[in-house]
Parts: C-alpha cells; structure tokens; sequence
C-alpha cells in the first residue's frame, strides 16, 4: 500500500510517500480500506515536536472509509461496512494518510449513507467542538434537536473548522448563534454554517452588537484566540456560563479579569480532545455520529466550510494550507474507494 510516513520532526519536508505492507487487524482492532483522510491542525503540531515512539508515523487523525478486515473479537459483520475514524493516530503509529488503516473497532464509527468526506472531516473539529458546548456546568452533556434551546452560544472564528464545527452542532441543537470573523466573504460562511448574527469584528462593536441579542451575556463562548479576546470575553460571558478555550491562536498567555468572572460564578475550561474524559467523549461521539446520520451536519462551501482536496503523494502541501490558515478544511484522498 502507498503511506506517507515521516521518521523525524521537522517541517512538511520529512514527510514522504513509500510502499508498506497493507497492516493485519490485531485483537479488538479493524483494518480500513481509506477514501479520504482529514487534516488537521494537530497533525502539522505533531510532525514538528511530538515524540515518535515506534520511530516512525504515518499522520492523519481523521479519515472515512469500508472496513476491509477485522481482528480476533470484532464482529465479521462489519466488514464492508462504512465509517469515519477518529484519534487514529493518537499515541499510534498508523494515521490515515494511507491507502490502509487499522484503528481500535471503537475508534470506527459507522457512517452509513453520508458521504465519506463528511466521515473525514467529523473526529477533531466536531468533537472538539461538542465537547465546547457541553462542558460548562450548567449546559446538557449531550446534544440533540432541542438540547440548546433558550442557550446562546458565541462563537469566535466562525469560519475555521471548530467555529464551523460548533455552529452547526449549536444550531442543530436549537442554540441561538453568533460568530465573529474578520472579512465579509468569512462572514458569509459562518451565515451559511447556521449562525443567526455574524459580526466583523474588524468593523463591527462585537460588544454592542452581542449585547443588543443577549443583553445579560452568552451561556457558552467557543474561543479560538484567547489572549487576544479575553477581556472581550469577560464582558460578553452571563452568569455561570463558560468560556471554552480550545486553542492558543495569537498568544498562548491569558490574563483574566478575576472580580467580574467571581460575580457571574462564570467558568473557564481549557479543551483538548485528545484526552477529553472518556464518558464525555463517548457521548460526543454518539452525538456527533447522529447527527451526521440525521443530515444536520454538512460540508462544502454550502455549509460555511469550503474544500480543498489533495492527492496522497500532495500530503506535504495539504498539511502545509493547514498551517498557512486556509479557510475550510483540508482533505486527502487517499484512495478510490
């Protein structure tokens, strides 16, 4: 089978196309024939500085395909059947950007009918941004139609792939939504992703006009930058609601506010997926996975999230549009199946 595989840390550079032998499913796992893999910001972070302990790593967290074989104690009826991966690469050698996978049977979620590039583009953004929405004290650990109705859910960088993420499963759960971005044509992405007020916030009051739909504050702010938009946040958050942190973007220092957040008993929770708790994410899983299967989650430009599609043997380039900040999300067909 073709892979793309690195053995040191260093930019996209290191990674390179090679021939593998097709991996045997061990016990409890699914080999996967792939169609797509997902990138993701995580897998350029990796390729630069996380450890490589079988010494070598083939990258890729995120990825739809068929299950082609499965190991000692997983059910041969899955065999044929389509799902989408996540965590693959977690602390594992065997990523999706390949033709073949094998991956935990948990880690394989059944697709069904959806498209496998929607399948690639669920496991990180989507629950990263679940876990967002549900892991403020007051808000319901799991999502559905209705599970956020009377919620307001701010979402900053509503057209990256979390924003994007987070507007869709808060607008599928009857959140009302709001988004910040930073250009018009942003702007119409996150409209076109489910959120009911946009805001500039290069030409807009993003206080003013939060305040005019949620004069006592939001219930839930999805954060993407959150030493730039702390103080920001510490005016826009309502009592007991929650600041959800997911990344780092324009600095990695955050100084807040402490008398205004101790009045309003509002709570700021750091997310990272890849160790979110194991109830936590199961439920995420199962919420993100009904979703998708209801057709309340989509992608393509349509949906706020425009594609960008890479060949295997191209894997170098598509991590490196993820680096450089590309708007929507970034795929690697992987194979024709």
């Amino acid at each position: 089978m073709r892979a793309i595989v690195y053995e040191r840390s260093g930019d996209a550079s290191v990674l390179r196309l090679v021939e593998r032998p097709v991996p045997e499913a061990g016990p409890g796992e699914v080999l996967v024939r792939l169609a797509v893999s997902g990138v993701n910001p995580s897998d350029w972070k990796a390729r630069q500085s996380w450890p490589l302990p079988a010494g070598w790593q083939t990258p890729g967290q995120d990825g739809a395909g068929v299950i082609e074989a499965v190991g000692a104690g997983v059910d041969q009826a899955l065999v044929g059947e389509p799902v989408w991966l996540w965590d693959a690469a977690w602390q594992r050698p065997w990523g999706t950007a390949a033709e073949y996978t094998v991956v935990p049977v948990r880690q394989a979620v059944r697709l069904g009918s959806a498209p496998f590039e929607l399948g690639a583009s669920l496991g990180i953004p989507f629950l990263t941004a679940h876990r967002c929405l549900t892991v403020g004290e007051t808000m319901p650990d799991q999502l559905r139609p209705g599970a956020l109705a009377g919620r307001t859910v701010l979402v900053h960088g509503g057209a990256g792939a979390v924003g994007n993420a987070a507007i869709q499963l808060a607008a599928w759960s009857g959140a009302r939504v709001m988004a910040t971005v930073s250009s018009p044509e942003k702007a119409r992405l996150a409209a076109d992703a489910g959120a009911g007020m946009v805001i500039n916030y290069r030409e807009q009051d993003v206080a003013g006009e939060v305040r005019k739909i949620a004069p006592d504050g939001v219930d839930v702010i999805v954060e993407v930058a959150a030493a730039q938009n702390a103080g920001l946040d510490a005016q826009l958050i309502g009592q007991d609601g929650t600041v959800a942190v997911y990344a780092d973007t324009g600095g990695d220092v955050l100084t807040v506010p402490i008398r205004p957040m101790m009045v309003r008993n509002a709570r700021w929770q750091f997310v990272f997926t890849y160790n979110t708790p194991g109830l936590a994410k199961a439920r995420a899983i199962d919420d993100v996975g009904a979703a998708a299967a209801q057709g309340g989650l989509r992608v393509g430009p349509e949906a706020g999230l425009p594609l960008h599609r890479y060949p295997l043997e191209r894997a170098a380039e598509a991590q490196q549009a993820v680096q450089d900040g590309v708007t929507g999300k970034v795929l690697i067909t992987t194979s024709d199946s």
